[in-house]
């Protein structure tokens, strides 16, 4: 039997009070059990509600004490919040894990889990090294804040850091529920609202790999862990890169498992197939939490799913494939294949010198889809044809055997810039016989960012540099008959911001190659299966509003200008307006984006987004309406955003920010 604790206080010595949720078994009253955390600012009472139930609920039926904490200012928590990752976060979560293992009805192990925000603390609080805390599991995370999370990639500014953003100011708008902190609600909304901070500016105003970003990112020191970690991602979500360079890094007993998924749990794994992860983690949680004997550390270092070809679609409930098992990462011996670049061509052998040019219209990149996926209609990449054609293009003859890759694809080519500054913008695609391009990985670089993120330098213009890219990490079958497609281009709309001036990129083919990570079948290959999904009770609630998901891009051929437009209606991820039948609150969420340019300016470039939150119940009405905007000069940025909120139809506080921050290069 499990009993649920709706709401607890945890102290931490300097007088702040985080609220917790606890999924409690009923024997921890006479036999202590292992505590499993889970700490992130998303509101355990309405936000991640229906995710926490079916999941804590499962793991304290196995015999965990299952906690979600609510970070210092946000939910019913007390304090407030500066910002994301800050050591002020970790800090406290050392002192969450001490307090759970000291609790009478814990055994004094703790293990630590979490998906995106979650997956990043939970590294970064295990570099501190909590004494209780024994193992984690992180997910859909990041062990390098600059390189790969929602706000550069490449040294390039991404265009989620203000879509983000803008969804972080509507959060940190919500109140405190009264049901749980009573009157005090109102007082502890307004502090929040008077301290909430611009959050895109924040990030926007950190455009190298600095101190700020270096801090939380575990790569800084692989050694600081020392607790054994598993490691999960999927090959539609952005942060996938993190799991070989952890099982690469790490010296401690690790393991990965990469699935088909978006920004998801695996036992909610979308596209399918789904996993029982919550049978694996409690495998995991057994051994390292319980000290149970059990084949967990026998499974291959890496697990990962080898996609097959599809018709590319933006859209994709399944991923056809296999699972492979590696033993160790990287792969002992592992040769890549190098192909090298013609004049449109990718071959086997060296091919003579074709000097190719490009400069791509500005909003070349709109068949790229979501830089995030979180498996929602529309938000995969399409045919790779409507961008092929503002790209150079590079293809394999028909391929006589089937190739596998695993791992990080890389562009090795010699170029020059008719410009100090620009961006280049490398996809790998399969081909199929009909012609339809399906992207398969892609990467992007700022190129005065070549050789250091940290101490950029301009290019001087016409100088032939040798630069390399690495696409983003991949498992990917091309079939025969298939063709292996390079495609490169200067401009990435709608992902990324586009530099000040418009460049054009002259590739130079000799000695360029495209390296693949071409895996080739063991002959003993371990096995890797996973029992179906699992889930615990689910979380009372129904749809009171269904939710919708619109997406559209046009191109008005008189000016020029394309128009990028997402929205979200009733829920953000389309999920709907909801209502949580046990604490009889309803939550609605709505957002829209709005991103256009001209094809010859990319000062022309401009991204507004507005959006709405309404939660409460008979008697309490809240709503949140938010309003952010980016524009650009050639020598800086201008963020804009409003938060308005209102409690019962009464407006309550509102803020304003005007920020205008140096670009660099």
């Amino acid at each position: 039997m499990v009993t649920i604790i709706e709401n607890t206080y945890i102290p931490l010595s300097d007088g702040t009070r985080l609220a917790a949720r606890i999924w409690m078994p009923d024997v921890a009253e006479t036999t202590p059990v292992p505590a499993l955390l889970e700490y992130i600012p998303y509101r355990k009472r309405d936000g991640t509600r229906t995710r926490d139930e079916p999941m804590h609920g499962y793991f304290a039926a196995a015999g965990y004490a299952s906690v979600r904490v609510d970070m210092r200012g946000s939910g019913e928590s007390d304090g407030l919040m500066d910002d994301e990752y800050l050591p002020i976060e970790q800090q406290d979560a050392v002192e969450v894990i001490a307090w759970l293992a000291a609790q009478p009805w814990c055994s004094g192990n703790v293990g630590m889990f979490g998906k995106s925000w979650g997956g990043f603390n939970c590294l970064q609080v295990a570099s501190h090294r909590p004494p209780a805390l024994k193992a984690i599991i992180s997910l859909n995370s990041t062990d390098d804040r600059y390189a790969d999370d929602i706000h550069y990639m490449g040294g390039c500014l991404l265009n989620d850091n203000l879509w983000w953003a803008t969804i972080m100011q509507a959060y940190q708008s919500r109140p405190p529920d009264p049901a749980i902190v009573g009157d005090r609600w109102e007082t502890m909304w307004r502090e929040r609202m008077e301290h909430l901070p611009f959050f895109p500016a924040i990030w926007a105003r950190h455009q190298h790999r600095d101190a700020y970003w270096k801090q939380g990112s575990i790569c800084e020191d692989w050694s600081s862990i020392t607790c054994a970690v598993m490691a999960v991602g999927g090959w539609a979500d952005a942060y996938t890169n993190a799991v070989p360079r952890l099982l690469a890094g790490l010296q401690v007993p690790r393991q990965g498992i990469i699935g088909p998924w978006a920004h998801l749990y695996p036992q909610d794994g979308y596209p399918l197939p789904a996993i029982g992860f919550l049978q694996e983690a409690t495998r995991w949680w057994d051994h390292w939490l319980k000290g149970t004997e059990n084949s967990i550390m026998d499974e291959p270092m890496l697990r990962a799913w080898i996609e097959d070809a599809v018709p590319p679609a933006t859209s994709k409930s399944v991923s056809p494939g296999r699972w492979v098992g590696e033993r160790i990462w990287p792969p002992e011996g592992a040769v890549p294949l190098a192909l090298s670049l013609g004049r449109g061509s990718l071959e086997p052998t060296p091919q003579p010198n074709a000097p190719l040019s490009i400069r791509s219209p500005q909003y070349a990149g709109f068949s790229m889809g979501e830089w995030m996926g979180m498996g929602i209609v529309g938000d995969r990449p399409g045919d790779q044809r409507l961008d092929d054609g503002f790209s150079l293009v590079f293809d394999t003859l028909p391929l006589i055997n089937r190739l596998e890759v695993l791992g990080a694809p890389e562009l090795v080519v010699d170029l020059s810039s008719d410009k100090p500054a620009a961006h280049i913008v490398v996809r790998l695609s399969d081909v199929s016989p009909d012609g339809a391009a399906e992207r398969v990985s892609y990467g992007v670089l700022n190129l005065a960012h070549r050789d250091s993120h940290e101490h950029p330098a301009p290019l001087v213009p016409g100088e032939t540099v040798r630069i390399s890219v690495k696409l983003n990490d991949c498992g990917h079958a091309f079939p025969v008959g298939h063709r292996v497609r390079l495609s490169i281009a200067t401009t990435c709309w709608p992902l990324i911001w586009p530099v000040a001036e418009a460049a054009t990129l002259t590739i130079q083919t000799r000695q360029s190659q495209l390296l693949l990570p071409q895996r080739v079948p063991h002959a003993n290959e371990p096995p890797v299966r996973f029992p179906p999904p699992a889930h615990g009770p689910l979380t009372p609630r129904e749809v009171v509003e269904t939710g919708e998901i619109k997406r559209s891009f046009y191109l008005d051929l008189i000016k020029d200008e394309a128009t990028y437009i997402t929205s979200g209606e009733g829920g953000v991820f389309g999920e709907g307006v909801i209502r949580f039948r046990d604490i009889d609150t309803t939550v609605g969420h709505s957002l829209a984006r709005k991103l256009t340019i001209r094809g010859n300016d990319p000062l022309s470039a401009r991204f507004e987004l507005t959006q709405s939150i309404d939660l409460g119940r008979e008697g309490w009405q809240i709503r949140i309406e938010t309003e952010t905007a980016m524009s650009a000069t050639a020598s800086e940025y201008r963020l804009t955003g409003t938060v308005r909120t209102f409690a019962n139809g009464v407006p309550f506080v509102t803020r304003t920010w005007d920020d205008v921050i140096p670009r660099a290069i």
